[in-house]
């Protein structure tokens, strides 16, 4: 006797299972319209529209004006209710001469549903965005991926709705991020990443009160010109994030609110880099969290601040002639460190210096912990002064992957000889 299952999802309030399509992709969401009427045009009201060039692979020429057909009715439809996201990945690519994508007029169309996120990864996006699109009070997130794209940001732009920003790939002229950012007025997620900053070559200014992440990624490359200064005055930032060669100078202002920053800079010879850097560390002074990345010691440890609320601090860089002794004396500047990370491998032929004899006083009285990764012969000697030294110290994590196995037993047969000048912390090998 065949069973009767009940269908209870169709019995749900339409709103519900408007949510409910809003989780599949736009096929599948269409394919309920056959399970009964009730689902019959509920497909056309759901809150979230994706579409990508995925999508569209295998179409006929005929079915792809069905396609495009469908879009424009979709989004047109009457009665709408008002749509959380729209998503368009990858379209333009399928224009040609017989089929035309109007992707501004879908995007306009959105915006006139009040559309509160808008994720765009589109070639020549610069060509299409339509004004409409930086005077629209109902959106909250606004995402582009413009290759080779130059963003013109119209006189009248206003965002006054928009909290996060990110803008990947595109380039810009004139004063437009500036006057982009001024005119969002509750922006809290602010990214650029791998942007063309070649025709604001004087000033990068980025000012805003309400702000509280800010990313800022660049190709790590030798730029022709790096002659110009990254300005930021964001009193409430609490997550910075920060990749680049590095420039003619900073100026952070205002970096009370600072949890996390992750700093990632690269020497450039056209520049008095050590003073540039310097000033860029200088102005996280308040970082409670801090992932540091370079390519040598390019941090004047003599003109580097107290780091008072530093609690965490990761070192990735390749080695150089005095890591360890940078080290130690950039430890002097953290006196309330509790964890501590380190990576950097061995280089052939780099030579070593004495350690400092004055100990930094977070290792007497708050190390805790200290990871050690890509783990080499030459970090024995910083392992004993770590175990000397740190006082309070309760793990010291040892990573040796990618070592031989005659290197590994070498460096455990010298960790159990300093094993027995710490009765207190615990020693794990991975």
């Amino acid at each position: 006797m065949a069973m009767c299952v009940e269908d209870r999802i169709s019995n749900f309030p339409d709103h519900i299972r408007r949510h409910i399509l809003s989780f599949l992709p736009i096929k599948a969401a269409v394919r309920t319209s056959i399970i009964s009427t009730k689902w019959r045009y509920l497909f056309a009201s759901i809150s979230t529209i994706k579409f990508d060039g995925y999508l569209m692979s295998g179409l006929t020429s005929r079915n792809l004006d069905s396609f495009k057909n469908f879009v424009d009715r979709l989004l047109k439809f009457p009665d709408q209710v008002s749509l959380d996201c729209f998503w368009l990945n990858d379209i333009i690519s399928w224009n040609d001469e017989d089929h035309n994508f109007d992707v501004s007029d879908w995007i306009c169309a959105a915006l006139c549903r009040g559309v509160k996120e808008i994720d765009l990864d589109l070639e020549n996006l610069g060509d299409i965005l339509p004004a409409l699109l930086f005077t629209c009070h109902s959106l909250v997130t606004l995402k582009l991926v413009a290759v080779g794209s130059e963003i013109k940001v119209p006189s009248d732009v206003c965002l006054g709705n928009l909290k996060t920003l990110q803008l990947t790939n595109a380039q810009f002229v004139g004063d437009s991020i500036h006057r982009l950012i001024s005119n969002c007025h509750v922006l809290e997620d602010l990214a650029f990443i791998n942007c063309d900053f070649e025709y604001l070559r004087e000033e990068v200014n980025i000012q805003s009160p309400s702000l509280k992440r800010l990313v800022l990624v660049f190709d790590v490359v030798e730029f022709e010109n790096i002659d110009y200064v990254v300005v930021i005055n964001a009193p409430n930032l609490v997550y910075f994030q920060y990749t680049d060669t590095v420039v003619k100078g900073y100026t952070l202002t205002n970096m009370k609110s600072l949890e996390k920053a992750h700093i990632n800079i690269w020497e450039s010879d056209s520049i008095d880099c050590e003073t540039s850097a310097t000033h860029l560390i200088q102005g996280i002074r308040n970082v409670r969290s801090l992932s540091l990345t370079t390519d040598k010691a390019i941090f004047l440890t003599s003109r580097l601040p107290i780091f008072h609320n530093l609690i965490e601090f990761k070192y990735d860089s390749h080695a150089f002639d005095g890591i360890e002794t940078w080290l130690v004396e950039f430890l002097h500047c953290a006196p309330n460190l509790e964890t501590l990370t380190l990576n950097f491998p061995d280089v052939a032929g780099t030579r070593r210096k004495a350690l400092p004899i004055e100990v930094p006083s977070c290792l007497s009285f708050r190390l805790k912990e200290i990871d050690i990764s890509c783990f080499e012969t030459h970090i024995i000697e910083m392992v004993s002064y770590f175990l000397d030294n740190a006082m309070v110290l309760e793990n010291l994590i040892i990573r040796m992957k990618g070592m031989t196995l005659t290197q590994k037993t070498k460096v455990l047969n010298q960790l159990l000889q300093l094993l027995k000048s710490s009765k207190k912390c615990l020693i794990v090998i991975l």
